[in-house]
């Protein structure tokens, strides 16, 4: 019986061994960049030929205002996801990831929850919200695409560490691009309004403030300075949170 419970033990260990050495290779590292790398470049394409039937189709009568504003939306959107494909694989590897398996599922239902929305029939919206919604998405995503930048190649999905980044926008906010994701999701919500929508921008928001939660473990165990910086600076909007 001892001998069964200790080959047991060799086994687990052995196993553990083995999947940490499997998480530590550059082959798992690749893997962890490709669904991200392959929806980004997806919709890019997406939101590329979206562009070019709009200006094919556009109502003549649409005011210029809502045209520019509309034809700046989709380019926003169009570098936003060029430059997170990019970042994503430009990305350092990290020094050090979380633990366990709900900071992940987290993670992921954060970043891809909402794209369900375009499951829902569209809301008709007046010009003006219409301009509303637009101008949203486009300060949101081009937000974004600046804090990609700024982030350089220490982006990630799941709760990682690479690099501790505290200038530009970093310097006030210590999570910007989840507030700037967050605004670019109101304007798309917003074409999409109904109960379910609102639901669902909640439940997205919701998974979204757990990951951020779990990132800042893993970041507090990785930088000594994190406490002293997440001290002075605002989790997501100066002055409230």
């Amino acid at each position: 019986m001892a001998d069964l419970s200790d080959g047991t033990t060799a086994l687990r260990r052995n196993v553990a061994y083995n999947l940490i050495r499997c998480r530590q290779s550059s082959t798992y590292d690749l893997v962890m960049r490709l669904p991200v790398l392959v929806w980004s470049a997806a919709l890019a394409f997406i939101s590329a030929a979206a562009l070019q039937k709009f200006l094919q189709t556009a109502d003549p009568a649409l005011p210029a205002v809502a045209f520019c504003v509309s034809v700046a939306m989709r380019l926003a959107v169009i570098g936003y996801l060029v430059i997170l494909a990019a970042t994503v694989i430009l990305r350092k590897a990290p020094t050090a990831r979380t633990r366990g398996i709900e900071p992940r599922i987290s993670a992921l239902t954060g970043t891809f929850l909402i794209t369900g929305i375009v499951l829902l029939p569209r809301h008709e919206l007046s010009l003006t919200l219409g301009i509303a919604s637009a101008l949203l998405t486009l300060a949101g995503d081009g937000l974004a695409a600046v804090i990609l930048v700024q982030l350089r190649r220490s982006f990630s999905i799941m709760p990682e560490a690479r690099e501790l980044v505290t200038s530009g926008l970093y310097r006030f906010v210590r999570h910007p691009l989840y507030l700037a994701e967050e605004i670019a999701t109101i304007g798309t919500v917003m074409q999409f309004f109904s109960p379910w929508a609102v639901i669902l921008l909640f439940v997205q928001f919701a998974f979204q403030l757990r990951r951020i939660c779990h990132e800042e473990v893993v970041l507090t165990r990785t930088f000594p300075q994190y406490p002293a910086y997440a001290e002075k600076t605002a989790r997501i909007i100066p002055g409230l949170y």
